[in-house]
């Protein structure tokens, strides 16, 4: 079962217009989607969007009893204006992303995300397409697996992690996620606290696999031009890089005005202009955190389309 996190939060912010059209461009299992429905009127509209086809079967019976309301797309969320334009939808009035890994995707030990599960090294949230982790692991460089270790898991031990990857897998190909583990712990000196030291090393690979700051980047600036005025976007993050990312982005689509030197101002903005419901990123308050200890790391920011005056 995967617990939507900051849920109140996230929907008192978003939802603004009962009777509008939402996207959630990480469906999951359903969470979030079905809790914006609930709010909408029978004239509102929610369009689910999945890169992980397996997220988008198991969301039949859940939304099932919307109806025409809800509909779900098989696709990542950078590409919602290409795949809603299908639909014929070209504007929206919320937008939601809820990134990183659902509890379901960690638990299937098939889906090779957990050093806590044996299972095929793959990673891929969309196994139709792309490299799995295991082929990271077994033909990239040792400089880019270092360099991807310390960029997206802030894994200071990388290049020692890295050169015991490199020496593994000149014996054998390395195809297990406990395989991986091993190596990983044995190159960091073995476990001394409760965090495995797969962690990060882990967390990297899979944001590397599914190009997920990439994603992100195409993602925000496809769901803020698909914004009608008045419209939200809602981004949850669980990690540093990617709430940065958030930030500095609606940053810069937030209006700056700039005085002339004759006199007058000027605006400063990238289109479109939007301003910033919560200066700081929302947290989980302590009965979440005890509720559901995944909310830990999670942080919500919320940007609303505007006219700039």
């Amino acid at each position: 079962m995967h617990v939507p996190v900051l849920l109140n939060e996230t929907l008192d912010l978003l939802v603004n217009n009962p009777a509008g059209t939402y996207i959630d461009g990480t469906l999951g299992r359903g969470g979030h989607s079905k809790e914006i429905l609930k709010r909408l009127n029978p004239e509102g509209r929610l369009i689910g969007l999945d890169r992980d086809l397996e997220a988008i079967k198991q969301t039949k019976v859940i939304l099932e009893p919307f109806g025409d309301q809800a509909q779900r797309l098989h696709g990542n969320f950078s590409e919602m204006k290409e795949l809603c334009k299908q639909i014929g939808v070209t504007e929206v009035d919320g937008v939601l992303l809820d990134l990183g890994v659902s509890s379901p995707q960690l638990d299937v030990a098939e889906r090779g995300f957990s050093f806590g599960k044996d299972g095929p090294l793959d990673m891929r949230m969309d196994r139709t397409q792309g490299r799995s982790a295991a082929d990271w692991v077994n033909e990239e460089d040792e400089q880019i697996l270092a360099d991807v270790i310390f960029r997206f898991g802030e894994e200071r031990d990388s290049r020692r992690i890295a050169r015991a990857i490199v020496q593994a897998r000149e014996g054998r190909r390395i195809e297990r996620t406990l395989d991986l583990a091993e190596i990983v712990e044995r190159a960091k000196g073995g476990r001394r606290g409760p965090t495995h030291p797969a962690t990060k090393t882990f967390q990297a690979l899979r944001m590397a696999v599914n190009a997920e700051l990439d994603s992100l980047e195409r993602g925000l600036e496809a769901g803020l031009s698909m914004l009608r005025d008045g419209g939200r976007m809602a981004v949850i993050t669980f990690h540093s890089l990617e709430d940065r990312m958030v930030k500095e982005c609606f940053k810069r689509h937030c209006v700056k005005r700039e005085s002339l030197q004759q006199g007058g101002e000027k605006l400063i903005y990238d289109e479109p202009a939007v301003r910033l419901l919560n200066k700081k990123p929302l947290t989980a308050s302590k009965q979440e955190l005890m509720d559901n200890p995944r909310s830990r790391s999670a942080k919500l920011r919320v940007a609303e389309r505007e006219k700039p005056v």
